[in-house]
């Protein structure tokens, strides 16, 4: 099976129970998840082989960091053990009208330190076919941004697609350059682009007409500008794909999504998510699934089929990553939603 490559932040993350408020809580649920570990779970939960990279310290927070993401089957022996903290952030699930709410301590964090050198590359993409970054690793520090380009470029040299996740975070970008200066450098060398609604917005200022992302106005064909914006930038770009989030409620969304190879836009099919139970890594469950699909040589509108159906299970699912199976996705494919019991 393909071998996909992933790089960047795992954190601790603290979630309120029941819809609680931090100012209510007096307990929070342990997990882990981060963007491209979110995506290496998926996909080795698909049946690929899937490799993590990050840094994270010597110490029992790190080792239990790396055994949670360990026990799904993903390949965590190029984990750097080097530095003093793990990230943490707290998630407050909104609800209804009450959106959901993240506070970030992550500061000093092991993969802030990481510094051209610190990793082993040649070693990581022995045999790999694809490699996947986002947004949130260059945003992180300098040092992050550095080893995040020199990953970019040898992977390249080793032959392998290499995907981004443009994944805006405003409040990361904080070590003295802005997205806009550095996110060019980067994504330049990418073969495949990915992003939400109003990533190729806020970085590049290439912007959907006509949408309204509040109002839960996202017509697919708006992002055909989109899309074609960010190749006539990026020529190197073979395809790009787009999210297609309407926020009616922190509990009811739209789901959809298209794909956009140069010529022709596929779009993929229209979700109404009623009730959302966690949607904490929906885009990283669409990347994933977008990745298998390639990868396993489905044709292009099977390609956006799969990966919207993989990130509308993820919001019925709690915690960061997607627990689902290519039966189940292709199942919500070819059933259409019903829910109905299975036996």
């Amino acid at each position: 099976m393909p071998t996909v490559v992933t790089f960047g932040e795992i954190m601790l993350r603290l979630a309120t129970k029941r819809f609680e408020r931090f100012a209510q809580a007096r307990e929070f649920e342990v997990t882990y998840g981060g963007g491209e570990a979110n995506v290496a779970v998926t996909l080795a939960n698909f049946g690929l082989n899937a490799r993590y990279v990050t840094a994270l310290p010597d110490n029992d927070i790190g080792q239990a960091c790396i055994n949670y993401v360990r026990q799904f089957g993903v390949d965590t022996s190029h984990i750097v053990r080097q530095g003093k903290r793990v990230g943490i952030y707290f998630l407050e699930s909104g609800a209804v009208q009450r959106a959901s709410k993240v506070i970030y301590d992550r500061a000093g964090a092991s993969i802030a330190e990481v510094k051209r050198g610190d990793i082993d590359w040649a070693k990581a993409f022995a045999g790999a076919d694809w490699f996947h970054w986002t947004g949130i690793t260059p945003a992180i520090s300098e040092g992050a941004a550095d080893v995040c380009l020199e990953a970019i470029e040898a992977a390249r040299a080793a032959g392998l697609t290499v995907s981004a996740d443009l994944n805006f975070r405003k409040n990361l970008w904080k070590w003295g350059k802005a997205a806009s200066e550095v996110m060019p450098y980067l994504v330049a060398l990418c073969d495949v682009a990915i992003g939400n609604e109003e990533d190729a917005d806020k970085v590049f200022g290439i912007k959907a007409p006509h949408a309204d992302v509040e109002g839960g106005k996202v017509d697919a064909q708006d992002y055909r500008a989109v899309a074609e914006g960010l190749m006539a930038k990026f020529p190197n770009l073979k395809q790009v794909a787009i999210t297609l989030r309407g926020s009616l409620s922190a509990s009811h969304n739209t789901w959809s999504g298209i794909l956009f190879d140069g010529q022709d836009l596929y779009v993929g099919p229209d979700y109404d998510i009623t009730h959302i139970v966690d949607r904490v890594g929906g885009g990283d469950a669409f990347a994933g699934g977008l990745i298998y699909a390639m990868l396993t040589a489905k044709a292009p509108q099977d390609c956006i089929d799969f990966a919207v159906a993989a990130s509308c299970m993820k919001h019925t699912i709690h915690g960061d990553f997607n627990m689902v199976t290519v039966a189940e996705v292709e199942g919500l494919i070819k059933g259409g939603g019903s829910g109905r019991v299975q036996r």
